[in-house]
């Protein structure tokens, strides 16, 4: 006689994580009767983090539910904007560009381009910081604090899902986008000794990082950075309640 199972309906915005071969929605999984409901959508592929809601025969469940089997597991998405306690991120290495498109926009974003897994989750959890990533194992670990997993392929794809997942408050213009500290403007005369006499003679409005001391002016990419700031107070205007 066969294991007892339990059949799992996934949304259809979670299927990217089931195998090929599951990405019809519906799944059906053994379960030995001791493993949480957590650990077998889990063990699906789909991080607990994308997980907003859990159903075990029409009523709701959380992920400590044991199932025993001949039951029917409804696994919904996050509800967008999501709330959370604070909108302060860390990134993972491969999200470099995506941080400097959240610190453009006035998000606390931190990033290092060497930390490994074990310190992007310590620092999340110490720092209670949203973890944001691409790495679907590392979703799954039980140690994050609170974690993402951002969609989209390219930055800008990628910034509009995390402003309409988070809805997170926007300052443009207000952290460095080389080390995410906060910047305040500065007297023209107290940087020029610091900046080019092209420079000099152009932009006449300066701001200047308080951790790093990097100096920014609104340059010649200024229309484009300008772009992308309005397309993510758009974003997050739309991901509010009642936007």
């Amino acid at each position: 006689m066969g294991s007892p199972q339990v059949q799992v309906s996934v949304a259809a915005a979670l299927r990217l994580f089931l195998k090929p071969a599951g990405r019809g929605g519906t799944v059906w999984v053994a379960c030995d009767g001791t493993s949480s409901l957590g650990h077998v959508v889990q063990s699906l592929g789909v991080p607990l983090t994308e997980v907003g809601h859990l159903v075990v025969n029409g009523s709701p469940a959380t992920p400590r539910y044991r199932p025993t089997g001949a039951e029917l597991v409804e696994v919904g998405p996050v509800t967008r904007p999501q709330p959370v306690p604070v909108a302060r991120f860390v990134l993972d290495v491969h999200l470099g560009a995506l941080a400097r498109r959240l610190r453009l926009v006035g998000v606390d974003a931190a990033y290092a381009n060497d930390a490994s897994d074990d310190a992007l989750i310590e620092q999340a959890s110490a720092e209670r910081r949203i973890l944001l990533t691409q790495d679907r194992a590392l979703l799954r670990r039980r140690a994050p604090w609170l974690g993402a997993y951002v969609y989209g392929a390219h930055p800008d794809a990628q910034l509009t899902d995390v402003l309409d997942r988070f809805a997170p408050p926007l300052a443009p213009w207000t952290r460095c986008p080389a080390c995410n500290g906060l910047t305040s403007p500065v007297p023209k005369a107290e940087i020029e000794p610091l900046i080019q006499p092209g420079t000099r003679r152009t932009y006449q409005a300066f701001s200047r990082c308080q951790a790093c001391a990097q100096v920014y002016w609104r340059g010649a990419h200024s229309n484009r950075l300008q772009a992308l700031i309005a397309t993510a107070q758009h974003a997050t205007h739309t991901a509010a309640p009642g936007g």
